[in-house]
C-alpha cells in the first residue's frame, strides 16, 4: 500500500500476525487496556512501557491486547544500531537516480490506524529515543528528515514499548522516560497459570510432562532464577522431540532432564524434580 503526504509517496509495512493468546494474568491486560483508553475528547493515549525478565510475555500481552481491541498490529525490533531513520522512513535506491522511501512498521501504524510494539527499546540510543519525543507527548507527530515530511498520527494510533529488566543497553534520557508511562511489571505467573501458559503452547504434550516442567519452572523462580515460561517451553518441545525417538515410557524423564540441561545449562538440573512421573 502506498499513501502520500506532502507530495512524498510512502510505500507502508504490513502488519505482523503472530498465533499467540495471553493467558492468565488479566489484571495485567487490564492495566494496558487501561492506558490505551481515551475517556473523553481532552484525553489522549498514554504510551505504556512493560517491563520484565526476558521470556516472561511482554511482547505477548502487548500483541494480544492490541487484538483485542480488533487492531493492526506493527512490530518494530530495536536493537543497539537502530537509527532514527529506521524508525521512521528508509529511503531505498530505485531505478537509475530514484529513491523509493519506505515508511517503518511504526510509521505504517501511524497512518493506518494501528498498534505498534517498539520491543526491547532499552536498546536503543538517546538519538533515536529523541525522533520519537513529539509522537510521545500531545503533539503526536514524527518529523521524517530523509523524507522532508511531517507525518501526523491516527488518532485511533497506539503505542507500547517492551523493555528488559536485565541489563539496559542505554539509560532512558528523562524526557522519555517521562513520555513512556504508566509502567507495567510483568512478573512470574503462578504455577497454575504458567502451567496453562504451557498447555497452550504446547498443546500436543502429555499433562506428565507439562507438570514436570512446571515444577521444574516455580522451584527456578522460588530460587530467584531467571527462568521463564519461554525456556519452559523449549524444554517441553525438546523432550518431546527426543521422547519421540525412545522405545519405552521410562525414557521421558531421561528426555526431560536432557532437555533441560541442553537448553539452560548443568546449573538448571539442580530444580529437576526428583520424584520421576509415573511411567506405568
Amino acid at each position: 500500500m502506498v499513501v502520500e503526504i506532502e507530495g512524498v509517496a510512502l510505500h507502508l509495512a504490513h502488519p505482523d500476525e503472530l498465533n499467540v493468546r495471553w493467558v492468565g494474568q488479566e489484571e495485567l491486560m487490564r492495566q494496558l487496556l487501561a492506558a490505551w483508553m481515551v475517556v473523553s475528547e481532552q484525553d489522549l493515549p498514554m504510551n505504556p512501557r512493560l517491563l520484565g525478565k526476558p521470556g516472561v510475555g511482554k511482547t505477548t500481552l502487548a500483541y494480544a491486547g492490541a487484538k483485542r481491541m480488533g487492531r493492526e498490529v506493527y512490530i518494530l525490533q530495536a536493537t543497539l544500531d537502530t537509527r532514527p531513520e529506521d524508525l521512521l522512513v528508509t529511503p531505498v535506491i530505485e531505478g537509475a537516480g530514484r529513491l523509493r522511501y519506505v515508511a517503518s512498521p511504526l510509521v505504517t501504524a501511524m497512518l493506518r490506524g494501528g498498534i505498534a510494539i517498539l520491543d526491547e527499546g532499552n536498546r536503543m540510543s538517546e538519538k533515536s529515543w529523541a525522533s520519537l519525543a513529539p509522537l510521545l507527548d500531545n503533539r503526536r507527530y514524527v518529523e521524517s528528515i530523509v523524507a522532508g515530511i511531517k507525518i501526523k498520527a491516527h488518532p485511533q494510533f497506539r503505542l507500547v514499548t517492551t523493555m528488559n529488566d536485565d541489563a539496559s543497553t542505554f539509560e532512558l534520557p528523562e524526557y522519555i522516560h517521562s513520555r513512556l508511562q504508566p509502567q507495567i511489571y510483568i512478573d512470574f505467573p503462578e504455577r497454575d497459570e504458567e502451567y496453562q501458559i504451557l498447555k497452550e503452547n504446547l498443546p500436543f504434550a502429555e499433562d506428565r510432562i507439562l507438570t514436570y516442567v512446571t515444577e521444574f519452572l516455580q522451584q527456578a523462580h522460588a530460587a530467584d532464577e531467571r527462568y521463564t515460561v519461554r525456556d519452559g517451553i523449549n524444554i517441553g518441545r525438546y523432550a518431546i522431540k527426543l521422547k519421540s525417538l525412545a522405545t519405552e515410557r521410562a525414557h521421558e524423564t531421561d528426555a526431560l532432564e536432557s532437555s533441560i540441561l541442553a537448553t539452560l545449562g548443568e546449573e538448571a538440573l539442580r530444580y529437576v524434580r526428583r520424584n520421576r512421573p509415573v511411567t506405568s
